[in-house]
């Protein structure tokens, strides 16, 4: 079990920061990334939906033979993950308790929480928060508009800039002290939101929450990979040329291994 690679999967390039961020704090282990750009995105699709395409994901890395289960997506992790732990007897970790371990060190309890429509429709980040901080006060804002903008390598972009302003508005109002990037393209959004909301607020990046707790959890089961292997394979659901760009803008170099496959 131990030789066995980590799998992660998104449903497209933004699930990169949590494999970069998972290659840079445990670069001996073996990595796979299957990224399922044919069905990108999942943030606007029901619940049925992501659950359905979140299975289908899984069981193909498990049928690669990894040891452990990253779900690298926050609207997969607010809606798959309980039928994902029931159905493969394997580690099975998700994004949004990762980062809302770390939003409770707030300091006034007020806590912004910014992704897609559906990872903020789950309500799945207030009721990860509340259990462990019952009196936090949660402000979330559906960011449709950041994901594209990321994509297009307009991340520092004025337009950027811009459209965070008007998503942010009601949040420096409502005087936040900590905010949840809870979609996994928006940590490339940092700087930006660090213009607009100044120094004063801790932005929770749930890519490198979920790194640390995968190095928790491998430490404490013993799951660290002994020959140190550091192989990176990359899969995905439709031609690779666009994943391929996009993603040398996340991991900062080229991918190499991107190979098309069919899941499901």
């Amino acid at each position: 079990m131990r030789y066995r690679a980590i799998g992660i999967f998104d449903s497209g390039v933004g699930g990169l920061t949590v494999f970069k961020e998972i290659a840079a704090r445990m670069p001996g282990e073996n990595l796979l990334y299957l990224g399922d750009t044919a069905r990108v995105p999942y943030g606007t699709k029901s619940v049925e939906t992501v659950q359905r395409y979140a299975l289908e994901a899984a069981e193909f890395l498990v049928d690669q033979g990894v040891k452990m289960l990253v779900v690298a997506c926050n609207t997969a992790s607010a809606v798959a993950l309980p039928g994902l732990r029931k159905r493969f007897q394997l580690p099975v970790l998700g994004v949004i308790e990762p980062g809302a371990c770390k939003a409770v060190h707030s300091r006034n309890r007020r806590i912004g929480v910014i992704g897609t429509e559906g990872t903020i429709n789950s309500g799945r980040y207030p009721e990860a928060i509340r259990k462990l901080l019952p009196d936090a006060q949660i402000f979330s804002t559906p960011c449709p508009l950041f994901v594209p903008l990321v994509e297009e390598g307009w991340a520092d972009h004025e337009i950027a800039r811009l459209t965070a302003a008007e998503y942010l508005q009601g949040m420096i109002e409502a005087r936040i002290d900590t905010l949840v990037l809870g979609c996994t393209h928006y940590p490339l959004l940092r700087e930006t939101l660090r213009q607009v909301l100044g120094d004063g607020v801790m932005l929770v990046d749930s890519a490198e929450e979920t790194a640390k707790s995968v190095a928790r959890i491998f430490a404490e089961e013993g799951l660290e990979n002994p020959q140190h292997g550091g192989e990176r394979h990359f899969f995905v659901t439709d031609v690779p040329t666009r994943f391929e760009r996009v993603g040398r803008a996340f991991l900062g170099t080229e991918l190499n291994r991107v190979q098309q496959v069919q899941i499901g």
